[in-house]
């Protein structure tokens, strides 16, 4: 099948001849094969986006200021009735060319020693896709030959990737996307740091989270032999206002006249002596 390649927004020539014998004028029909076969040009007129930026010439289609969306496959088809001969068809595919667009790059700011790091550089819309070239201060980062180098370069993926970081990486890095179509185009330059690993100031960070777990391991069980979690207080409504129950002054209900309640079950077992009182209080009389 016959490729035009035309880059974004130029004129596409898409041709179709042919030679008749005896008629001088044959039917003539472009369609494009998309999801759904649709009319280019048909019954003398071009059809839906290309009424008004085609031109015909013999059955030779020239398509104005072409866009993503006119890239596909496109079929010419000629009959002449008075023709003992089927003239057929031809199918001519179109791709258009979308040059590099300012890449995203992705550079962090600082790092730590010894540490892995990542930088990112991607252009989504180019056509054909891009390829990613890395520079450091202006200058260009070959992908290194050697197997035991400090870093690797995936001029495919825009990847640029430290395995081990040293502050001999500190710089200015940017990216460039090319892919032969129109001028290369590159992204801001920022500039990443790298700094050395605080040894010592994560030692003391260390030491101190234990420490503090330490003081408040020792306050709890400290409180706990006090008795300060076994000491307990609840309030109980009753008809006619609110008795409050202290564990530490509570006394036997059988002991209090007229207190209203019976004497508590006899499958309970009290391990240890506690006092009780109940301190009632009555709704005063109307």
């Amino acid at each position: 099948i016959p490729r035009v390649e035309v880059q974004e927004n130029s004129d596409a020539v898409l041709s179709c001849e042919f030679k008749t014998e005896k008629d001088q004028n044959p039917r003539i029909e472009w369609k494009k094969k998309d999801k759904e076969v649709s009319f280019v040009y048909f019954n003398g007129n071009f059809r839906g986006p290309f009424k008004a930026r085609a031109k015909i010439e013999g059955a030779t289609v020239t398509l104005r200021k072409v866009t993503l969306k006119d890239a596909g496959q496109y079929r010419c088809e000629v009959s002449a009735h008075l023709d003992s001969v089927m003239l057929g068809e031809t199918n001519v595919t179109l791709k258009v060319l979308v040059p590099p667009h300012t890449p995203t790059c992705d550079i962090p700011s600082s790092a730590l020693t010894a540490s892995r790091v990542e930088l990112r550089c991607s252009d989504q819309i180019s056509i054909p896709p891009a390829e990613y070239f890395w520079y450091k201060d202006r200058k260009p980062l070959v992908p290194p030959r050697q197997a035991n180098a400090s870093y690797t370069v995936n001029q495919r993926t825009g990847v640029l990737t430290f395995l081990t970081v040293t502050r001999a990486d500190t710089g200015q890095y940017h990216c460039e996307a090319r892919n032969g179509v129109g001028q290369p185009k590159s992204c801001v330059g920022k500039h990443m740091n790298i700094d050395d690993l605080n040894i010592p100031a994560v030692i003391t960070g260390i030491v101190l989270v234990c420490l503090v777990i330490s003081v408040c391991t020792l306050g709890a069980c400290y409180a706990h032999r006090q008795g300060y979690f076994s000491r307990k207080s609840f309030w109980i409504p009753q008809c006619h206002g609110v008795a409050h129950i202290s564990s530490q002054n509570l006394n036997r209900t059988e002991d209090i006249p007229h207190a209203g309640y019976g004497p508590p079950s006899q499958d309970v077992s009290i391990n240890c002596k506690v006092s009780c009182f109940v301190n009632l209080a009555t709704k005063p009389n109307d």
